[in-house]
């Protein structure tokens, strides 16, 4: 049984309660991420995510301080990311994706990762001997017809 974004089986997502009809997610955060966003927030304040593209750092998602980062009309605001705990509430973490990556990637739904590993570039985990790493599955024909319209407003 293929586990989808809706949490549940695609074949038996169609339907999470009598009537009432799910709408897949975007983008997810695996527990080891979820943890190191806890960790950086703590550090550095609230953070925000943007996904470039190219090859290099720009193909692996890069956490930044929120707001340190501009986005404009040529990102897309793919969704947030729900990392807090009882004991550690936060805002939601907003994920964002070059508009000319997302037409490559608008079919697949992404999850951040964190794996061991040094990552380059500006991304706040650098030092910490881990990085982010994006993992990604085609959207079942289902989760694809649900999902919402994109949010292109721009950041909080």
């Amino acid at each position: 049984m293929s586990e989808s974004v809706f949490g549940v089986d695609p074949a038996e997502a169609a339907e999470v309660a009598p009537g009432v009809t799910a709408t897949p997610s975007r983008v997810a955060v695996t527990p080891a991420a979820a943890e190191m966003i806890r960790t950086l927030t703590e550090q550095h304040g609230p953070v925000m995510f943007h996904q470039s593209g190219g090859c290099c750092d720009g193909s692996a998602p890069m956490c930044y301080p929120y707001g340190e980062f501009l986005t404009g009309d040529s990102d897309v605001h793919l969704g947030d990311l729900e990392v807090s705990t009882p004991e550690t509430p936060l805002e939601p973490v907003e994920v964002w994706m070059s508009r000319e990556q997302f037409a490559y990637w608008s079919h697949t739904h992404l999850t951040i990762d964190l794996v061991p590993g040094r990552g380059a570039g500006f991304s706040l985990e650098g030092p910490t001997g881990f990085r982010f790493l994006l993992r990604s599955r085609l959207f079942t024909d289902e989760e694809a017809a649900a999902l919402p319209p994109l949010d292109d407003s721009p950041p909080r």
